[in-house]
């Protein structure tokens, strides 16, 4: 049996938009100690590089898309 792939474990694009949404709330609204700051401020930015990374995916799958379709198709007789 193997691990779960950290890919598998990684959340969505909307759940960690969501989560890191909770964070800058509860960041702003204070009445942490300092430690617990720095542990939001530490999962906010790997939610950060999560968000990012599915941005960038969907950037580079779009740019994909579009390059395909502006490839001229061949004809079946060869022109």
């Amino acid at each position: 049996m193997t691990d779960a792939s950290p890919a598998q474990d990684r959340p969505s694009y909307e759940q960690a938009r969501d989560e890191l949404a909770a964070i800058v709330v509860a960041l702003e609204g204070g009445g942490q100690t300092l430690e617990q700051a720095l542990t939001l401020w530490e999962r906010g930015e790997v939610l950060a590089g999560i968000c990012q990374s599915w941005l960038d995916n969907a950037r580079e799958r779009l740019e994909s898309a579009r390059a395909a379709q502006a490839e001229p198709t061949e004809t079946t007789d060869g022109t």
